[in-house]
Formats: structure tokens, C-alpha cells, sequence
């Protein structure tokens, strides 16, 4: 039967044709591995390359502060050595890493470096930071790379003839303040020359007139000390100037009640805030943990101390005797007795955390400049007045925070005035720090 249909022959292959496909099949596979290995070579060195987009350093920038600035800056040697250039300095990036991960494994593992890294620094042993994961600890490279490649312009500015160094002072300097009073002196000894030949003139100009006895007695009477002090004039002046400075004097011990400005008690141990917080830039948070969530900002306990002086024991400014102090207290299990210092009365409410963590604070604008500090005193008057005169004038850190949005439209709605101060939100109310 006839059919439309199309055969294709089927064309058989020889035995030699396999085989060249295996053949081929098995150089391929050879070199397979060398491209797995090299595929791999290529991701491990992608994920080594320190980041230089601004997100990653930001985000170590975050850690950095968090976990190392305590014993670690960029550009200068703290407790450890400078973090500039560390990515020249160590043998590879994951050696940092691992470094980062558990210094003392890799020290006890006889690495060369880190065996010389522990060495040169006093035999410190860095925290072991387990928790850290790879990227964190390439995030905060790419900071203290950037940090380190930043350029440091010391800003200049013209000198002005007559200008003193410490602009910003009190309007008029002290010399004319002086000048200014010597003037009145003199102004004053002229005045009593100018009446004392006022008076010759008129005596003299009386002699010629006839007066009675009682006006010549009291016009050429002598004047000398015993007339002027007993004197109505003069008995009246002296009491009125006594009981001034009297009730000057007792106004101002009512107010001092209280106040205990410039207070510097002697303390158990001699810390140096100059030197933990000013020379190694030790965070005030880290040892006062409270100030961000509580009303106190506590103080700090022995184990917070002993964090670094565990392993730092010599060498510190303060001395040996301070630092085995500390020790000892840590060895027996007993608290420092510190003396307080800031100390509000009871009647009034202050909260740490809603000043610091809600308002932005730093803590010099009440204990003043606490990073200069060898003994700690109070800075500020920290009484009533003070406080209100700081609520006039601080503005509120609303950025950030939907709570305050209608109320600084509000504000600038409504009142018409600059920025929100404290004062506009009940600052000033009584029940805010009393009830």
C-alpha cells in the first residue's frame, strides 16, 4: 500500500566512538577539581576584601565602639597597640579573624606573630570576642581602614593683633577692670581734696562776717578723729554698713544650704577619670552601666574594674598600691566603699536615662569636663535654679521620634517662636522632679 511516509536509514556508530567520548569525559573530569578549587579561591578572596561602602563602615564604626575602643584606638597605642595598617601588619585577614575569635588559641597554637603581638604588649591577652561573626569583624576593618586613610587638617586660623589666646572670655579683660577701679580711687581723693578747699574757702570767706558765738564755735570747730566718730552722721553709717554686710552674710549661708560645689572627698582608691577616660577614651557607659536605662547611673562594681586589671596590674599612673587595692577587694569578695559625690536632696526626682538616653545628653554638661579630672569634684551648683535654667535653654531631641511630630508643628505653628525647649513640654512644672 502506498504511503507518504519518510524512513531514515539508522546509521550504526563503531566501537572507537565511545571510547573517544569516555576519553574526553575523563580529561574533563581531571580538570574539574582545579576549577572547583579555583572557583572557591576566587569567592574566599571576594569575601577577604575589606568593604569600603559607607553602610559597612558605619556598621563598624558601631562595633568598633561597642566592643573596642575600651583598649583599641585607630591612630595612637591605648591598652593595645594602634589599628592602623593592622591589615598590613598581620599574616593574612583570617588570621585576624581568628585572632579576634580566640587570641589565646592562636598564642597557644605558637604562631610566630601573635606569640611577638602578646610579647610587645606586656603579656595583655585580648578578650575572645566568640560571638563576632565574620562579616562583623570585616565590617569593622573597613572602619578602622577608612578611619585610618582619613586626613587630619588642624584647622588654622589668622592671628589678630591684640587678640588673647583664649577667645570666648569674659567681654572686658581684668586689666581694664583694674584700670577702671583705680580710676574711681582717684576720682574719689580728688573729690575729697576739691571739699577740702571748698570748706578752707568758706572759713576763710566767714572770718570777715559777723556770726554769733554758737556759728563761729561750730564753723572753726577743730574736725579731727574724736569729732567724726562721735558724729551722728558717722554712728549711723557704721551700723548701717555692719548690718548689711550682716544680712549679706546670712542670705547667702541660707542659699549655700546644700550646695556643695567643688566637693572633692578623699576616696578609698585614687581613680584617675583623667586617665581612664580622658588618656584611653574609656566610654562612661561601660563603667556606669545604669546611666542608660535606670534613674541612677550606678557605680561601678569590682568585677567591671577587674575586667581590664585582670590582666593590667603594673605600669598605670596611679601606682601599684591602687591597682592592689582593687585586687584585694576582688580577692575578697568585698565591695569599695566609694564616697558619693553627687548627691541631690531627697525631695527632688532626677532620672539618668530620660537626661542621657532620651535627651541626648552628654554627661559634662552636668559633671562638667570629667575626662580632665585625677580626683572628681562637683562641677555644677546642681540646685533648683540651675536646673530651670538649663530646661530654658536645651533644646528637645525630638529627631527621630513620631512622639514629638505633632507637637513641634504645633510649636512652630502656633507659638511662633525658634526651637522647642524643654520649658515648652512642662519642663517647668513642679510635679516634673517633685511629688
Amino acid at each position: 500500500m502506498p504511503s507518504d511516509s519518510r524512513f531514515v536509514p539508522l546509521v550504526l556508530k563503531t566501537d572507537t566512538e565511545p571510547n573517544m567520548n569516555r576519553n574526553s569525559l575523563f580529561s574533563a573530569c581531571k580538570f574539574l577539581p582545579l576549577v572547583v578549587v579555583f572557583f572557591l579561591t576566587t569567592l574566599a578572596s571576594q569575601a577577604q576584601e575589606i568593604s569600603k561602602e559607607p553602610a559597612a563602615i558605619s556598621a563598624g564604626k558601631a562595633l568598633f565602639n561597642a566592643n573596642c575602643k575600651t583598649c583599641h584606638a585607630v591612630n595612637k597605642k591605648v591598652v593595645g597597640p594602634a589599628l592602623a595598617g593592622v591589615t598590613d601588619r598581620a599574616p593574612s585577614i583570617q588570621w585576624i579573624k581568628d585572632f579576634v575569635h580566640n587570641s589565646a588559641k592562636v598564642i597557644a597554637g605558637g604562631d610566630a606573630y601573635a606569640v611577638k603581638l602578646y610579647a610587645d604588649n606586656n603579656k595583655t591577652q585580648m578578650t575572645a570576642f566568640t560571638s563576632l561573626k565574620d562579616e562583623e569583624i570585616m565590617n569593622v576593618l573597613a572602619y578602622i581602614v577608612d578611619e585610618a586613610n582619613k586626613e587630619t587638617i588642624a584647622p588654622t586660623t589668622a592671628a589678630v593683633p591684640g587678640a588673647t589666646a583664649g577667645g570666648g572670655g569674659d567681654s572686658v579683660p581684668s586689666s581694664y577692670l583694674n584700670l577702671i577701679l583705680i580710676g574711681m580711687l582717684l576720682i574719689l581723693i580728688l573729690l575729697i581734696v576739691i571739699l577740702a578747699f571748698m570748706v578752707s574757702s568758706m572759713k576763710r570767706f566767714l572770718e570777715n562776717k559777723q556770726l554769733t558765738e554758737e556759728d563761729r564755735e561750730v564753723v572753726f570747730s577743730p574736725i579731727n578723729v574724736g569729732t567724726i566718730t562721735r558724729s551722728n552722721g558717722f554712728i549711723f553709717l557704721v551700723t548701717f554698713i555692719v548690718a548689711a554686710l550682716g544680712f549679706k552674710a546670712v542670705i547667702n549661708g541660707l542659699y549655700g544650704i546644700g550646695v556643695q560645689q567643688g566637693y572633692a572627698p578623699k576616696q578609698p582608691i585614687a581613680f584617675s577619670h583623667k586617665i581612664h577616660a580622658g588618656q584611653y577614651e574609656i566610654d562612661c557607659k561601660y563603667c556606669h552601666t545604669g546611666v542608660m536605662k535606670g534613674k541612677s547611673a550606678t557605680i561601678p562594681t569590682v568585677n567591671i574594674c577587674m575586667n581590664c586589671h585582670n590582666q593590667i596590674r603594673t605600669g598605670t599612673t596611679t601606682g601599684d598600691g591602687e591597682i592592689a587595692k582593687i585586687v584585694a577587694a576582688w580577692d575578697n569578695k568585698k565591695p569599695i566603699e566609694w564616697v558619693r559625690i553627687h548627691n541631690l536632696p531627697d525631695l527632688a526626682y532626677f532620672n539618668h536615662a530620660q537626661h542621657v538616653n532620651v535627651g541626648g545628653q552628654e554627661c559634662q554638661t552636668c559633671h562638667g569636663p570629667i575626662e580632665t579630672m585625677d580626683v572628681v569634684r562637683q562641677h555644677s551648683l546642681l540646685t533648683m535654679g540651675w536646673c530651670i535654667d538649663c530646661h530654658r535653654k536645651t533644646d528637645v531631641n525630638s529627631k527621630g521620634s513620631a512622639y514629638y511630630d505633632k507637637l513641634v508643628e504645633f510649636h512652630a505653628k502656633e507659638k511662633g517662636k525658634g526651637p522647642m525647649k524643654v520649658e515648652d513640654i512642662g519642663g517647668l512644672e513642679c510635679s516634673k522632679c517633685h511629688y
